[in-house]
């Protein structure tokens, strides 16, 4: 039924729905909604644990991005639009806790209804609810958001679309999904995803947009101006509609966040260190060390603060094409690990400063333990015992080298797996077993300035061993389009997980998105034993099943030699204006869109 039938008919209408919809047994209404127990923050709260509920309004920040943009629409699969534009100019219709491993409370929506086994959720809107427009959000905006994101929309949203059973409205401002399948996740993911105005698109092409049209949404922050891959200027919307919520309150407190593009990260830096940007992330702990000793920072003007994270690792690396061959033999993939002279390559980029990443959850308590696999992690992998790396089970870690510069003992072993792998060095050049030369290429974002040099190191290695690889650093709708594509070799991978790991892992390495163009499973992997593994963790109704299921999925992404790890970013270093402020406690999420810009603060 159209909205406007039921405001016709007021709240005794809303009354008799309500009877009519009556939910079973189990089912509760809340204000959040956690994927595990309740959320920590009670009906009544009147803030986020880790705001300033009485930042003042005001100011300006300036943040810089490498690149440029040739869209301003984050929901689609064309063109590459600033990344922060998913964050800063829409809304869900729930809120993510940044100091909770996952927990929701309600944004777009005042409420939320699960039954015990959640089979479907219900949300209820907010009657303030508002697009940046002065527009009122809708159940029909809702229901077309979702089935538009979910066919025509990014890659990101299509998976969660073919398990949605049906989506109907059931109530003046209550819209409920019903799921095709047993997932407690569907209920927190669906309560995540963007809403937009349907009406803005009757007519037009939502998924080939042109630039100018960028959806309208309901956030705290609207787009000013822009120039394409040049800048873009966002504004704080002085009628935001929901500047007075608790979940709201202490945050998107700049009146201006303006976005400048540039080249490559050094002329990025050389800006900052020329007072035309706000902050700087810097991931690099050796450059953190060495060279922010400039007069704006001597002067006080500029200050570094660090900030620590309780999330995994996740990877960051060089993630290996195993839909081409001969990188679909794991021996190959094997010996590029053992050629990839970590030890050597994190002393020369960062001073030995930053810790390897050891598997895809190092650093919490979701990472594979060492050793053979055991208890509940190893009979989970046994029914797959012949599918899987046998280190899988047996116990894996990552090659260590000497520190030398020539680390002759792994070269030694790379050279050993290529041989058995049917590979033979001839006149100096590594001859794969159809005889043709075994070259390869990278595949970089222009302007990549650290990856480019980690390569360059990597690339010496392997002419040890015959190899003639290449680097092709392209711009970023080249780079998009061919990861996109799936149409390099090697390239780059940077993953980051949460402590409640879901839904997201079968977007990174399901076997059913391995072959979708735009899918975020880079390495091409098809194993049931880690679409299992994935379907157990998320299906698990007790933290220890969970567990269980996310240590079996480090060994066997780990174990498979997917991607060539290299260093952890994990405290986040942020060099910036000495009049940014932000709280003095830390989310145990750290730092982020969420923390800079969302929580901090101008001062004079």
């Amino acid at each position: 039924m159209r909205p406007d039938y039921f405001q016709v008919r007021g709240a005794i209408c809303a009354l008799f729905l309500t009877l009519l919809t009556a939910f079973p047994a189990g089912a509760d209404s809340a204000h959040g909604i956690a994927m595990y127990g309740d959320p920590a923050l009670p009906p009544d709260f009147v803030a986020l644990p880790y705001v300033n509920p009485e930042a003042p309004k005001g100011g300006r920040v300036v943040t810089g991005n490498t690149g440029g943009f040739d869209s301003l629409n984050p929901f689609v699969q064309q063109g590459t639009p600033p990344w922060q534009l998913r964050y800063l100019t829409h809304e869900s219709l729930m809120y993510r806790s940044q100091d909770e491993p996952f927990s929701l409370y309600g944004l777009l929506a005042e409420s939320v209804e699960v039954p015990e086994d959640r089979s479907w959720v219900e949300f209820t809107l907010r009657d303030s609810a508002r697009f940046s427009d002065g527009s009122k959000v809708t159940v029909e905006d809702v229901i077309w958001s979702f089935e538009t994101l979910g066919t025509q929309g990014n890659a990101r949203y299509l998976g969660f679309w073919t398990r949605v059973d049906k989506i109907e409205q059931t109530g003046p401002r209550q819209v409920r999904l019903s799921f095709a399948d047993n997932d407690r996740e569907l209920a927190l993911i669906a309560g995540l995803r963007p809403i937009l105005k349907k009406a803005q698109w009757q007519g037009k092409d939502f998924a080939n947009a042109r630039i100018e049209e960028a959806p309208i949404g309901s956030a705290p922050y609207v787009i000013d101006s822009y120039v394409p891959a040049r800048n873009l200027v966002l504004k704080r919307n002085p009628e935001y509609w929901g500047k007075d919520l608790p979940i709201r309150r202490g945050t998107n407190n700049f009146d201006e966040i303006r976005i400048e593009f540039y080249g490559d990260s050094g002329v990025m830096f050389e800006a900052f260190k020329a007072g035309e940007l706000s902050y700087l992330r810097e991931f690099n702990a050796d450059k953190w060390a060495q060279v922010y000793d400039f007069p704006a920072m001597r002067a006080g003007e500029m200050v570094k603060s660090e900030f620590a994270s309780g999330q995994p690792s996740g990877i960051t690396g060089f993630v290996i094409n195993t839909r081409r061959k001969p990188f679909d033999d794991i021996r190959v993939r094997d010996a590029l690990m053992y050629a990839f002279n970590f030890e050597f390559i994190n002393d020369t980029m960062t001073g030995g400063r930053q810790p390897r990443i050891t598997s895809y959850f190092s650093g919490s308590d979701l990472a594979m333990r060492p050793g053979p696999a055991a208890g509940r992690v190893r009979d989970l992998l046994l029914p797959f015992a012949d599918q899987i790396p046998e280190a899988a089970l047996s116990g894996y870690a990552l090659p260590a080298g000497d520190g030398s510069a020539r680390n002759r003992g792994n070269i030694r072993r790379a050279m050993a797996l290529l041989q058995e792998a049917g590979f033979r060095v001839q006149d100096g050049v590594m001859l794969q077993p159809d005889g043709s030369p075994f070259t390869f290429d990278f595949l970089l974002r222009q302007g990549a300035t650290e990856y480019l040099s980690i390569a360059d190191l990597y690339l010496k290695a392997l002419e040890r061993l015959g190899i003639r690889a290449s680097v092709s650093a392209v711009d970023d709708a080249q780079y998009n389009l061919r990861q996109s594509n799936f149409d390099f070799d090697i390239s780059v991978i940077r993953r980051s997980f949460s402590l409640s790991p879901g839904n997201e892992q079968r977007l990174y390495w399901g076997g059913d998105t391995a072959d979708q163009k735009g899918s975020r499973n880079l390495m091409g992997v098809k194993s049931p034993a880690i679409d299992a593994m994935i379907d157990t963790m998320i299906g698990a109704t007790s933290q220890a099943e969970f567990l269980a299921a996310v240590r079996a999925l480090d060994r066997l992404l780990t174990a498979g030699r997917y991607v060539i790890p290299i260093y952890q970013y994990d405290v986040s270093r942020v060099a910036h204006d000495a009049r940014l402020k932000h709280p003095e406690r830390i989310p145990i999420y750290g730092d982020s869109v969420y923390f800079l810009p969302e929580v901090w603060w101008f001062a004079e």
